[in-house]
Protein backbone atom coordinates (compact mmCIF):
# COMPACT_ATOMS: atom_id res chain seq x y z
CA UNK A 1 0.00 0.00 0.00
CA UNK A 2 1.62 3.30 -0.52
CA UNK A 3 1.52 6.27 1.71
CA UNK A 4 -1.03 7.79 -0.48
CA UNK A 5 -3.68 5.05 -0.27
CA UNK A 6 -2.50 5.37 3.52
CA UNK A 7 -3.32 8.98 3.85
CA UNK A 8 -6.71 8.46 2.20
CA UNK A 9 -7.46 5.78 4.60
CA UNK A 10 -6.46 7.85 7.20
CA UNK A 11 -8.94 11.06 6.26
CA UNK A 12 -11.72 8.82 5.83
CA UNK A 13 -11.77 7.22 9.44
CA UNK A 14 -11.75 8.89 12.50
CA UNK A 15 -9.16 11.30 11.26
CA UNK A 16 -11.73 13.25 9.24
CA UNK A 17 -14.42 12.79 11.41
CA UNK A 18 -12.89 14.26 14.05
CA UNK A 19 -11.69 17.23 12.23
CA UNK A 20 -15.54 17.47 10.93
CA UNK A 21 -16.69 17.42 14.42
CA UNK A 22 -14.16 20.31 15.57
CA UNK A 23 -14.43 22.00 12.29
CA UNK A 24 -15.37 25.48 14.45
CA UNK A 25 -12.23 24.57 16.96
CA UNK A 26 -10.05 23.88 14.67
CA UNK A 27 -10.75 27.31 12.47
CA UNK A 28 -10.36 28.99 15.13
CA UNK A 29 -6.95 27.46 16.05
CA UNK A 30 -5.65 28.29 13.03
CA UNK A 31 -6.99 31.66 12.66
CA UNK A 32 -3.70 33.84 12.54
CA UNK A 33 -2.16 31.60 10.25
CA UNK A 34 -5.16 32.07 7.77
CA UNK A 35 -5.21 35.58 8.02
CA UNK A 36 -1.21 35.89 7.33
CA UNK A 37 -1.84 32.99 4.41
CA UNK A 38 -4.94 35.20 2.45
CA UNK A 39 -2.51 38.37 2.42
CA UNK A 40 0.36 36.16 1.37
CA UNK A 41 -1.58 34.63 -1.24
CA UNK A 42 -3.04 37.40 -2.84
CA UNK A 43 -6.30 36.46 -4.09
CA UNK A 44 -8.15 38.63 -5.81
CA UNK A 45 -11.87 39.26 -7.87
CA UNK A 46 -12.12 36.95 -10.78
CA UNK A 47 -9.54 34.77 -10.11
CA UNK A 48 -9.79 30.72 -10.40
CA UNK A 49 -8.72 29.35 -8.05
CA UNK A 50 -7.89 25.77 -6.28
CA UNK A 51 -7.69 24.79 -3.25
CA UNK A 52 -6.01 21.71 -2.28
CA UNK A 53 -6.74 19.91 0.74
CA UNK A 54 -9.49 22.03 1.08
CA UNK A 55 -10.99 20.23 4.13
CA UNK A 56 -14.03 21.58 5.63
CA UNK A 57 -14.76 24.53 3.20
CA UNK A 58 -13.00 26.92 5.25
CA UNK A 59 -10.71 28.94 2.70
CA UNK A 60 -12.76 27.54 -0.10
CA UNK A 61 -15.33 29.98 1.28
CA UNK A 62 -13.75 32.65 1.95
CA UNK A 63 -11.55 32.34 -1.37
CA UNK A 64 -15.34 32.57 -2.91
CA UNK A 65 -16.48 35.42 -1.89
CA UNK A 66 -13.27 36.83 -2.43
CA UNK A 67 -13.34 36.13 -6.21
CA UNK A 68 -16.72 37.05 -6.47
CA UNK A 69 -19.26 35.83 -9.37
CA UNK A 70 -16.56 37.13 -12.03
CA UNK A 71 -14.01 34.39 -10.83
CA UNK A 72 -14.84 30.65 -9.48
CA UNK A 73 -13.09 27.84 -7.06
CA UNK A 74 -12.83 24.32 -6.69
CA UNK A 75 -11.84 22.73 -3.84
CA UNK A 76 -10.46 19.16 -3.83
CA UNK A 77 -9.38 16.64 -0.50
CA UNK A 78 -9.23 12.66 -0.08
CA UNK A 79 -11.57 13.31 3.07
CA UNK A 80 -15.10 12.26 1.94
CA UNK A 81 -16.75 13.32 5.91
CA UNK A 82 -14.84 16.57 5.39
CA UNK A 83 -15.97 17.21 1.93
CA UNK A 84 -19.69 16.59 3.22
CA UNK A 85 -19.78 19.26 5.94
CA UNK A 86 -17.53 21.57 3.10
CA UNK A 87 -20.39 21.33 1.07
CA UNK A 88 -23.27 21.64 3.16
CA UNK A 89 -21.27 24.70 4.36
CA UNK A 90 -21.19 26.00 1.05
CA UNK A 91 -24.64 25.87 0.64
CA UNK A 92 -26.21 27.44 3.19
CA UNK A 93 -23.96 30.01 2.42
CA UNK A 94 -25.25 30.73 -0.67
CA UNK A 95 -21.79 30.20 -2.20
CA UNK A 96 -21.47 27.84 -5.53
CA UNK A 97 -18.10 26.08 -4.95
CA UNK A 98 -17.02 22.75 -6.77
CA UNK A 99 -15.66 20.41 -4.20
CA UNK A 100 -14.33 17.02 -5.51
CA UNK A 101 -13.24 14.01 -3.51
CA UNK A 102 -10.04 13.57 -5.19
CA UNK A 103 -6.04 13.29 -4.84
CA UNK A 104 -4.16 16.31 -5.77
CA UNK A 105 -1.39 14.15 -6.74
CA UNK A 106 -3.31 12.19 -9.40
CA UNK A 107 -6.14 14.19 -10.32
CA UNK A 108 -6.39 15.00 -13.89
CA UNK A 109 -6.45 19.05 -14.17
CA UNK A 110 -6.91 21.03 -16.72
CA UNK A 111 -4.70 24.19 -16.97
CA UNK A 112 -7.07 26.99 -16.07
CA UNK A 113 -6.31 28.35 -12.72
CA UNK A 114 -4.67 31.58 -11.49
CA UNK A 115 -3.56 30.30 -8.26
CA UNK A 116 -3.30 27.04 -6.70
CA UNK A 117 -3.63 27.69 -2.47
CA UNK A 118 -3.36 25.42 -0.02
CA UNK A 119 -3.78 26.08 4.09
CA UNK A 120 -2.01 22.85 4.98
CA UNK A 121 -2.89 20.61 2.75
CA UNK A 122 0.31 19.54 0.55
CA UNK A 123 2.76 17.51 3.05
CA UNK A 124 0.93 14.34 2.70
CA UNK A 125 1.73 12.77 -0.55
CA UNK A 126 4.13 9.92 -1.23
CA UNK A 127 5.92 11.41 -4.01
CA UNK A 128 6.49 15.00 -3.56
CA UNK A 129 7.80 16.35 -7.05
CA UNK A 130 5.76 14.31 -8.53
CA UNK A 131 2.64 15.12 -7.03
CA UNK A 132 3.53 18.70 -7.60
CA UNK A 133 4.68 18.55 -11.09
CA UNK A 134 0.80 17.29 -11.19
CA UNK A 135 -0.92 20.24 -9.27
CA UNK A 136 1.20 22.22 -11.71
CA UNK A 137 -0.64 21.32 -14.46
CA UNK A 138 -3.83 22.90 -12.97
CA UNK A 139 -2.33 26.46 -13.60
CA UNK A 140 -2.63 28.96 -16.48
CA UNK A 141 0.77 30.08 -18.12
CA UNK A 142 1.95 33.19 -15.13
CA UNK A 143 -0.19 30.85 -12.23
CA UNK A 144 1.26 30.88 -8.85
CA UNK A 145 0.53 28.50 -6.07
CA UNK A 146 0.51 29.51 -2.58
CA UNK A 147 0.52 27.80 0.65
CA UNK A 148 1.45 26.88 4.43
CA UNK A 149 3.00 24.34 6.62
CA UNK A 150 4.72 23.46 9.53
CA UNK A 151 8.02 24.06 10.65
CA UNK A 152 9.92 21.93 12.86
CA UNK A 153 7.59 20.28 15.60
CA UNK A 154 9.78 21.80 18.85
CA UNK A 155 9.29 25.15 17.09
CA UNK A 156 5.58 24.39 17.02
CA UNK A 157 4.77 23.11 20.96
CA UNK A 158 1.14 22.91 20.52
CA UNK A 159 1.54 19.72 18.56
CA UNK A 160 4.65 18.78 20.56
CA UNK A 161 4.48 19.68 24.28
CA UNK A 162 1.01 17.27 24.72
CA UNK A 163 3.37 14.44 23.22
CA UNK A 164 5.97 14.92 24.92
CA UNK A 165 4.18 15.08 28.09
CA UNK A 166 2.40 11.92 27.33
CA UNK A 167 5.54 9.52 25.95
CA UNK A 168 6.12 7.86 29.87
CA UNK A 169 2.69 6.38 29.64
CA UNK A 170 2.83 5.22 25.65
CA UNK A 171 4.85 2.42 23.80
CA UNK A 172 8.72 2.97 22.99
CA UNK A 173 8.14 5.02 20.06
CA UNK A 174 10.13 4.68 16.47
CA UNK A 175 12.13 7.30 15.74
CA UNK A 176 9.84 9.50 13.32
CA UNK A 177 11.56 9.96 9.53
CA UNK A 178 11.33 13.75 9.31
CA UNK A 179 10.66 13.33 5.37
CA UNK A 180 7.48 10.90 5.75
CA UNK A 181 4.38 11.89 4.62
CA UNK A 182 2.65 14.05 7.33
CA UNK A 183 2.31 17.52 9.55
CA UNK A 184 5.95 18.47 9.39
CA UNK A 185 7.30 16.68 6.22
CA UNK A 186 8.10 20.32 4.99
CA UNK A 187 9.94 21.60 7.74
CA UNK A 188 12.92 21.97 5.79
CA UNK A 189 12.76 24.96 3.50
CA UNK A 190 15.80 23.37 1.31
CA UNK A 191 14.31 20.72 0.81
CA UNK A 192 10.55 22.35 -0.16
CA UNK A 193 12.86 24.53 -2.61
CA UNK A 194 14.32 21.63 -4.84
CA UNK A 195 10.53 19.81 -4.60
CA UNK A 196 9.16 22.67 -6.44
CA UNK A 197 12.04 23.34 -8.62
CA UNK A 198 11.98 19.68 -9.52
CA UNK A 199 8.22 19.99 -10.28
CA UNK A 200 9.17 22.53 -12.93
CA UNK A 201 8.02 25.47 -10.71
CA UNK A 202 9.85 28.94 -10.46
CA UNK A 203 10.35 32.20 -8.55
CA UNK A 204 10.03 30.36 -5.50
CA UNK A 205 10.13 32.24 -1.99
CA UNK A 206 9.88 30.88 1.38
CA UNK A 207 8.90 33.12 4.07
CA UNK A 208 8.89 32.64 8.30
CA UNK A 209 5.52 33.12 10.20
CA UNK A 210 5.21 32.99 13.79
CA UNK A 211 2.26 33.43 15.61
CA UNK A 212 0.33 31.91 18.23
CA UNK A 213 -2.33 29.43 18.49
CA UNK A 214 -5.62 30.47 20.77
CA UNK A 215 -7.05 27.34 21.57
CA UNK A 216 -9.41 28.27 23.81
CA UNK A 217 -9.91 29.05 27.97
CA UNK A 218 -11.06 25.47 29.40
CA UNK A 219 -7.80 23.46 29.81
CA UNK A 220 -9.61 19.87 29.74
CA UNK A 221 -11.75 20.62 26.58
CA UNK A 222 -8.17 21.69 24.79
CA UNK A 223 -6.09 18.82 26.20
CA UNK A 224 -9.13 16.85 24.92
CA UNK A 225 -8.68 18.01 21.58
CA UNK A 226 -5.00 17.19 21.21
CA UNK A 227 -5.97 13.60 21.88
CA UNK A 228 -8.36 13.43 18.64
CA UNK A 229 -5.95 15.48 16.44
CA UNK A 230 -2.72 15.86 15.97
CA UNK A 231 0.38 14.42 16.79
CA UNK A 232 -0.78 12.78 19.47
CA UNK A 233 -4.14 11.06 18.35
CA UNK A 234 -2.06 9.13 16.40
CA UNK A 235 0.58 8.10 19.06
CA UNK A 236 -2.46 7.20 21.69
CA UNK A 237 -3.19 4.46 19.76
CA UNK A 238 -5.19 1.77 21.58
CA UNK A 239 -3.84 2.67 25.29
CA UNK A 240 -6.22 1.58 28.10
CA UNK A 241 -8.83 3.81 30.52
CA UNK A 242 -5.53 4.06 32.67
CA UNK A 243 -3.02 5.01 30.87
CA UNK A 244 -5.50 7.71 29.19
CA UNK A 245 -6.52 9.50 32.61
CA UNK A 246 -2.47 9.84 32.68
CA UNK A 247 -2.26 11.18 29.39
CA UNK A 248 -4.92 13.31 30.23
CA UNK A 249 -3.46 14.86 33.19
CA UNK A 250 -0.21 15.10 32.22
CA UNK A 251 -0.85 17.18 28.92
CA UNK A 252 -2.94 19.14 31.23
CA UNK A 253 -0.27 20.71 33.34
CA UNK A 254 1.95 20.81 30.33
CA UNK A 255 -0.64 23.41 28.57
CA UNK A 256 -1.07 25.45 31.36
CA UNK A 257 2.62 26.67 30.75
CA UNK A 258 0.78 28.28 27.99
CA UNK A 259 -1.97 29.89 29.53
CA UNK A 260 -1.77 33.87 28.33
CA UNK A 261 -2.55 36.98 30.36
CA UNK A 262 -6.10 36.95 28.24
CA UNK A 263 -6.82 33.23 30.10
CA UNK A 264 -6.48 31.48 26.53
CA UNK A 265 -4.39 28.71 25.80
CA UNK A 266 -1.93 30.02 23.60
CA UNK A 267 0.92 27.95 22.48
CA UNK A 268 3.42 29.21 19.71
CA UNK A 269 3.48 28.69 16.03
CA UNK A 270 5.92 28.31 13.55
CA UNK A 271 5.22 28.07 9.80
CA UNK A 272 6.50 28.94 6.15
CA UNK A 273 4.69 30.47 4.18
CA UNK A 274 5.52 29.38 0.08
CA UNK A 275 4.95 30.56 -2.88
CA UNK A 276 5.85 29.35 -6.66
CA UNK A 277 5.02 30.42 -10.11
CA UNK A 278 4.93 28.34 -13.60
CA UNK A 279 8.42 28.66 -14.87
Amino acid sequence: MSANEDQIKFWNDKAGHDWTDLQERMDANLSGIYVALMAFAAPAPGMAILDVGCGTGTTSMALARIVGPTGGVSGVDISRPMLGLAQQRAEKAGLKIAFAEADAAAQRFAPEHDLVFSRFGVMFFDDPVAAFANIKTALKAGGRLAFVCWRTPPENPWASAPLAAAKPFLPEQPPPDPLAPGPFAFADPGRVKDILAKAGFGGVTVNKYDGVMGMGRDVDSVAAQTLRIGPLSRAIGEADEAARANIVAAVRAALEKFRAPSGEIAPPTACWLVRAATA
